[in-house]
């Protein structure tokens, strides 16, 4: 038992999850994550849902979480997320804590010492290794690591879009915000549109990426403190949302996309969660598109074709030696859907009042 009387196994654990909104264009990876260690046989503790809106669902989804809690928004910093880590700490004393938006993660990684003093458990990735796969910066990791990625430069002036086939860009574009968002762009005026809406709404100029014609091939895995890739899953995306984000999938084997992993985390020196989202060109080339530094929200599909990635995550933070992981199921295919919670007035009233939400009443 730890001082504070809690069990030190992670199969009792107090597990905040971070990333509860459920957008059915863009869901956060949140509830699935929950939804994974709420399902496998092994794990019994409490999952303790964080969002950053009182309409994030997954606050209010009695199989994602047993208490949930408001956080302030990434933007302000480390000191107010570790004042309200402290307070929730308080309130549900946490074990471990599961990052799954990008915008976060350099404030938890700045906070993990904070973090490992007040008992709480959590596999970062370094300030380094998250910098280094920025979009911004992707392609000179790619050329460091003898990776092939679409051609990507930084879009100031949106007269760019009228003239770019001057300088030998043709459309479609895939014009992409530096942390977060993407969208195909057949003209000038489509480009300029997406370029206005992603600067207004992340605050930051655009990137453009040479569209690279093909389909899309994911991997999730975990990385230990050797930064040894553990429990890689790979699907195919099916069918995919007006963003990209994947709409339907399934489980593949593709040596090549391993060995793209392998070489990246190596390179990265990579720890914790991460996703690496790749290209297989109708040229036969396989393309580096993005790394995100956290599970992605298929990552239910790892539960469903048997290597159950955050279960795998639980066991290295609680520094447990890892099993022989089974063969992954493959042509275990997924199919996303938008589903209602329903949530009365007074719990949501609380949520927004307090910034705090206590388990539903027994039914």
């Amino acid at each position: 038992m730890t001082p504070e009387g809690r069990t030190t196994g992670w199969r009792s654990w107090n597990v905040a999850i971070t990333g509860m909104n459920a957008q059915p264009d863009n869901p956060a990876p949140g509830m699935a994550v929950a939804r994974c260690l709420r399902q496998h046989p092994e794990f019994h503790g409490r999952l303790i849902a964080l969002g950053y809106d009182a309409l994030d669902a997954g606050l209010y989804h009695e199989q994602s979480c047993d208490e949930a809690f408001l956080l302030p928004y990434p933007s302000m910093g480390e000191a107010p997320l570790l004042e309200r880590l402290q307070e929730i700490h308080q309130a549900v004393p946490l074990d471990a804590v599961i990052p799954c938006l990008d915008a976060e993660l350099a404030n938890y990684q700045g906070l993990q010492p904070a973090l490992e003093g007040m008992g709480i458990a959590a596999m970062l990735p370094s300030r380094c290794a998250l910098a280094a796969r920025g979009k911004e910066r992707l392609a000179t990791l790619c050329e460091t690591a003898g990776i092939e990625t679409p051609e990507t430069r930084t879009v100031n002036d949106l007269s760019f879009f009228d003239k770019c086939h001057q300088s030998g860009w043709t459309y479609p574009l895939v014009i992409k915000g530096r942390a977060i968002d993407a969208q195909l762009a057949y003209n000038a005026e489509q480009a300029k549109a997406a370029s206005w809406r992603i600067a207004k709404q992340y605050g930051h100029s655009v990137l453009v990426q040479r569209f690279v014609p093909g389909y899309e091939v994911n991997l999730s895995a975990v990385c230990d403190i050797e930064s040894t890739l553990l429990g890689a899953v790979m699907m195919r995306k099916r069918a995919t949302t007006d963003k990209g984000k994947a709409w339907a999938g399934i489980t593949i084997e593709d040596p090549e996309l391993l060995a793209m992993a392998q070489t990246l985390v190596s390179h990265l020196s990579w720890q914790g969660p991460l996703e690496v989202e790749a290209l297989r060109g109708d040229d036969g080339k396989l393309y580096l598109v993005e790394i995100n530094p956290r599970f992605p929200s298929w990552i239910y599909l790892s539960h469903a074709a048997g290597r159950n990635l955050p279960v795998l995550l639980m066991r290295l933070l609680a520094k447990e030696s890892c099993p022989d992981l089974p063969a992954v199921k493959r042509g275990t295919q997924f199919i996303r859907h938008a589903q209602d919670v329903v949530v009365d007035l007074e719990r949501w009233a609380t949520m927004v009042t307090t910034g705090n939400q206590t388990p539903p009443p027994a039914r």
